[in-house]
C-alpha cells in the first residue's frame, strides 16, 4: 500500500497495552513521540491521542508530561480500585468511539495496540473507507488484528529506534499504574496488505 503525503492521519495509542508489552518483552519503555513520527511517515498528522490512567498517587505525572511534551494529546481516566485489590482503567470503548468520530475527518487511522478486541473497530473503519494501520510488537499482537488491518508495523524490527533503556527510561517516563494484557493471541502470519 502506498503512503501519500496528502493523507490525513490520526494516531490512537492504547497506552497501557503498549507500555506493558515493551516492559514484558524488553524490560524497556517506549519512545511514544518517535513512534508517532514513524507512524505518520511524512503524512499530515491531524491528531495523536494517548489514552492513559491516573492513579491517586499521581506517580505517572512525569510520563504524562513526556507525552504532552512530545506533541501527544491525553485522554485521562481515573484508575478504578476494587475491594479485591484489582485496579482497572480500560480505554477500549473510548478509543473505538474516537476512531469512529475521526473516520469522517481522516484518511488513515493508526492504532497503537496489539489487542484483538479492536478487530470490529478496524472492520468498521475500513467499511467506511478509512485505511487502518496497526503499530505494535509482533509477538504480542493478536493474529486477528494483524490479519484485519491494512498495514502492520512491527516495533520489534526497530527496537533501537523506539525503546528507551535503563536510566534514560527512568528520567523520561514513569510507569502507568494498571496492568492490561498485551494480547490474547499471537501469530507469525504474514502481514495483510490491501489496496484502497
Amino acid at each position: 500500500m502506498i503512503k501519500r503525503p496528502s493523507q490525513r492521519v490520526a494516531v490512537l495509542i492504547d497506552t497501557q497495552n503498549m507500555y506493558h508489552s515493551a516492559k514484558h518483552l524488553y524490560d524497556s519503555k517506549l519512545n511514544f513521540p518517535a513512534l508517532v513520527q514513524a507512524a505518520t511517515n511524512g503524512r499530515q498528522l491531524l491528531r495523536a491521542i494517548a489514552y492513559v490512567a491516573k492513579s491517586k498517587t499521581g506517580e505517572e505525572m512525569a510520563f504524562f508530561e513526556a507525552l504532552v511534551g512530545g506533541g501527544i494529546e491525553l485522554r485521562v481516566k481515573e484508575v478504578l480500585e476494587f475491594s479485591s485489590g484489582v485496579k482497572k482503567a480500560d480505554w477500549d470503548v473510548g478509543i473505538t468511539i474516537d476512531a469512529v468520530k475521526l473516520a469522517e475527518k481522516v484518511d488513515v487511522i493508526v492504532l497503537m495496540t496489539g489487542d484483538g478486541d479492536f478487530v470490529p473497530c478496524v472492520e468498521y473503519l475500513q467499511a467506511h473507507g478509512v485505511i487502518v494501520e496497526v503499530v505494535a510488537f509482533g509477538s504480542s499482537t493478536s493474529s486477528e488484528l494483524r490479519g484485519a488491518c491494512d498495514i502492520f508495523f512491527d516495533i520489534s524490527e526497530s527496537t533501537d529506534e523506539f525503546l528507551i533503556h535503563g536510566n534514560a527510561a527512568k528520567r523520561s517516563t514513569s510507569s502507568p499504574n494498571t496492568r492490561k494484557p498485551a494480547n490474547r493471541t499471537t501469530s507469525s502470519n504474514p502481514v495483510k496488505r490491501t489496496s484502497k
